[in-house]
């Protein structure tokens, strides 16, 4: 049934002459990278706006999608909520495909070609970065990066969880949070003249009238053409981009690469607005009675180009107090603690009450699995949450205003008082990612749900939250349809089951 794909074969290749004696794993761990990749993509295929599905069809053993050109697509019941690798084989026409770049290749849909590939570098990246995993020791880590390391598969939904497009496999081995790197940042000096700061930027990185900037060596090599003496030993984070100094901060780095759907720059006005952004949410956090701490921003800069910029910001860690662990949220499923459903409602529960407060206040966090991380007690309790990157939330003035605060000057593009788009943007990332995520399955995430949210206060958010369809990200369909850029949607059965009883 698998033909070896491009991707697979290309990695091999490269491994067997860098890191050879990994290559039986890598080999291993292929079939359930592809069955992890294809199950992310059949989530899509089965919930997402696709122009040429036409017709989706539930059956005895499973779900049937109709095609605009006649073909039939079958595969299992589609949970969009599960993150298990439960689809081994789908069927085009009663061909079966256990390859998503195969299957993609063949529905030769516009734009497919280049979506196959990424898939199946996507396969290919994942089996790597399974290939060089050791067992989690029975005692949590203590430091921010061996949490990190811990998220092996990336992201929990998107058919490109780990396509790194542009990284050799020696990159990703030397950059790769799951492999377990130390990267050596470089410094460009800038003069001062020519390079915008905002906040306090630490005399360490300035000489003399100029700024030093660090850089990500993968961006010196590929984007700025010059070599740069590696002088800060970092250890990257689920970003990629962002990187941990020991005992310091974290430093978020240009890196113009596509990772998963997108480049994710650092923009001239980002860099701009990011002390008033990082005032900003240290006045939100105020107003969370101690539930929410915002790490701020120590200083950003740039010379006027998103390829050469950096963000310095504190280390979560330092919201904990001696004896707590600080967890990116993404890293729970690594703690066994979602497998007790009363853990599960609990952190549901504090996940939802200061999410649903600072919406009512007038700002949507982007509270995936990423920037939310979540302090837990020795003994392993949800404690508190902490939050990083404002770069994407949104903010309503009129919503600020009725509550007596007045808007900072923020970009226009992070300013919305249209309440679906604030809904979509909190209920898609903390709902819809870091909740279902963590609970595993739609079976799940319904009970966890049912027992945390009776006490909400029925406000218009609570009411659409818990009786609307849940919107999310259309992530495969806004790799389908490049030439239209910025977020797509689509809808996902409610998880809360029809209301919540006495709530909704």
């Amino acid at each position: 049934m698998h033909r070896p794909d491009t991707a697979e074969a290309e990695v091999a290749e490269e491994l067997a002459a860098v890191r050879p004696g990994l290559l039986p794993r890598f080999t291993a761990e292929l079939p359930g990278a592809r069955a992890a990749v294809l199950s992310r993509l059949w989530r899509a295929l089965a919930h997402e706006p696709l122009p040429w599905v036409t017709g989706r069809e539930p059956v005895r053993d499973g779900l049937v999608l109709r095609l605009r050109d006649g073909r039939r697509l079958a595969g299992p019941a589609a949970d969009p909520y599960s993150t298990a690798a439960y689809v081994t084989v789908v069927t085009l026409d009663e061909v079966p495909y256990d390859d998503p770049a195969r299957l993609v290749t063949d529905l030769a849909v516009e734009h497919s070609a280049e979506f196959a590939a990424e898939l199946g570098h996507s396969a290919a990246s994942l089996a790597l970065s399974r290939a060089g995993q050791e067992d989690h020791p029975d005692e949590w880590p203590r430091s921010d990066r061996d949490w990190e390391r811990r998220v092996v598969d990336g992201h929990p939904y998107h058919p490109n969880c780990r396509s790194r497009p542009g990284f050799s496999v020696a990159e990703q081995l030397a950059y790769a949070p799951e492999h377990g790197p130390v990267v050596g940042l470089g410094l460009v000096p800038v003069p001062a003249s020519g390079c915008l700061v905002s906040g306090t930027w630490p005399r360490e990185l300035r000489d003399g009238a100029r700024v030093l900037l660090p850089v990500h060596p993968w961006q010196a090599a590929h984007v700025l053409g010059r070599p740069c003496e590696e002088r800060i030993a970092a250890h990257p984070l689920m970003p990629l981009r962002t990187l941990a100094v020991p005992g310091g901060p974290h430093v978020k780095t240009s890196l113009s690469a596509r990772l998963t759907s997108s480049v994710r720059d650092i923009s001239v006005g980002s860099v701009a607005a990011s002390a008033v952004l990082s005032d900003f949410g240290q006045a939100l956090a105020a107003r969370t009675d101690g539930l929410l701490h915002i790490t701020r921003t120590l200083g950003a800069a740039t010379a006027g180009s998103p390829d050469l910029a950096a963000v310095l910001r504190e280390s979560p860690q330092v919201y904990a107090a001696p004896g707590e662990y600080v967890v990116p949220v993404a890293a729970l499923p690594t703690t066994g603690l979602p497998a007790s459903p009363g853990w599960t409602a609990g952190f549901a529960r504090l996940a939802l009450s200061v999410g649903l407060r600072l919406l009512e206040l007038g700002v949507a966090l982007e509270a995936h699995g990423q920037n939310l991380l979540v302090v837990l007690s020795p003994s392993g309790a949800p404690l508190r949450l902490v939050y990083r990157d404002l770069a994407d939330i949104r903010v309503s003035p009129a919503r600020l205003a009725r509550h007596g605060v007045d808007a900072p000057d923020l970009p226009g593009r992070i300013l919305t008082d249209d309440p679906v788009a604030l809904r979509r943007k909190l209920f898609g990332s903390l709902v819809g990612g870091a909740l279902a995520a963590t609970a595993g399955s739609g079976a799940a995430l319904r009970a966890a749900l049912a027992d945390a949210a009776g006490d909400l206060p029925r406000t218009p958010d609570v009411v659409a939250l818990c009786e609307e369809p849940l919107p999310v990200k259309a992530l495969t369909l806004m790799r389908l349809t490049p030439d239209r850029p910025g977020d797509r949607w689509t809808v996902l059965p409610s998880p809360w089951s029809g209301g919540i009883p006495g709530q909704c």
